[in-house]
């Protein structure tokens, strides 16, 4: 059987295919939530979709102002965060933001024989991978001085829960210190993306004299995107093994948010979706960076920004078999319709 990623296949209760659940699902809720009023909604709505998500939405700031007559409201609903669980709605008032950038180590002028000089002259990939090496400490804690790391909510992540999700090999452990709402959204973490160098395929006996890797950080919700670049880009060169050449290029910035959940219009949507999951929604913070709440947030401050959500945690978004929960989906779009109703009746 061949299984196209674009389209979709259904089993077991759950719709699967490639963006089914980020951003696909969010932008079907609003538009279910207008049919459920055939298309007339009892309060004015603007239909937003924006594009640039996955890279920082770099557009998106010059668009808000440009058109800021245009797109004012009094809420904004985004719909691209993840529920605590299947048939546990959330609501996410804590986003990390976002650095990365290309490393380069240069260690020679000239590729060498690694017979003739190894043990000697340096290769770059072994100084690259010192050097990203003191990223973290020997627990995993984030080694980048001079980032911020915020508290996390009171809310328990059970080990057993964290073991199904992840996946996690036996005899694995798990980087850090601290609760783990903590080190997954209010701390920061590196990550390597990528490492250009020799495939093993082509592999010979040769010490590189360049070698390159692209690095990611989130930050905290509330860390200065500028700062956190300027504070990773330091590391990088203060770092350099055998006193390698080191050039960092900056890569994409998002600042993260803190969401305030508070208000009328809150209590309209927490009341609102309550009665359309059968249960009270749950206060999250998101490792991930959705800039473009930020960006919202910066252009209209006396708005309410709400981060709903379709995804739950096994809907393994950007993965292979990337999946969306449908009675999760109805819900959802039961619970907007209900938001907006409440809204027609003064309830925020």
């Amino acid at each position: 059987m061949v299984v196209r990623p674009w389209t979709i296949t259904e089993r077991n209760g759950r719709a699967y295919a490639r963006g089914v659940g980020d951003d696909k699902a969010g932008v079907a809720v609003h538009l279910a939530a207008l049919r459920a009023f055939e298309g007339l909604p009892p309060v004015g709505v603007t239909v937003f979709v924006e594009g640039e998500e996955e890279i920082g939405s770099p557009s998106l700031a010059n668009l808000l102002e440009e058109n800021h007559d245009l797109l004012r409201a009094d809420v904004f609903v985004i719909a691209d965060s993840g529920n605590w669980d299947v048939g546990a709605p959330a609501f996410t008032t804590t986003l990390r933001g976002l650095v990365d950038c290309t490393v380069e180590v240069r260690v020679l002028d000239h590729a060498l024989h690694s017979g003739s000089f190894g043990g000697v002259a340096p290769d770059a990939l072994t100084a690259l991978c010192r050097l990203l090496a003191t990223l973290h400490d020997e627990r995993g804690n984030v080694a980048i001085e001079g980032l911020r790391a915020g508290p996390g909510p009171d809310l328990d992540y059970p080990l057993d829960r964290l073991e199904a999700e992840t996946g996690v090999l036996d005899g694995v452990g798990y980087l850090g210190d601290g609760p783990v709402v903590e080190r997954l959204w209010t701390k920061p973490s590196a990550t390597v993306l990528a490492i250009d160098a020799t495939r093993v395929l082509d592999a010979s006996n040769t010490l590189a004299p360049v070698a390159r890797a692209k690095v990611s950080v989130r930050i905290a919700p509330d860390e200065d995107p500028a700062v956190a670049m300027q504070a990773l880009t330091d590391h990088l060169l203060r770092h350099a093994p055998w006193g390698a050449q080191v050039l960092v290029t900056d890569g994409s910035q998002g600042a993260g948010s803190v969401i305030p959940f508070q208000g009328p219009v809150a209590d309209a949507a927490r009341a609102a979706f309550t009665e359309a999951w059968g249960t009270e929604p749950v206060l999250i913070g998101q490792g991930g960076s959705i800039p473009m709440v930020a960006d919202f947030q910066r252009a209209f401050p006396e708005a309410t920004v709400l981060v709903t959500a379709v995804c739950d945690p096994d809907s393994r978004a950007h993965g292979i078999d990337e999946s969306l929960d449908l009675a999760d989906f109805a819900t959802a779009c039961l619970a907007e319709t209900l938001f907006l109703d409440r809204l027609r009746r003064g309830d925020a």
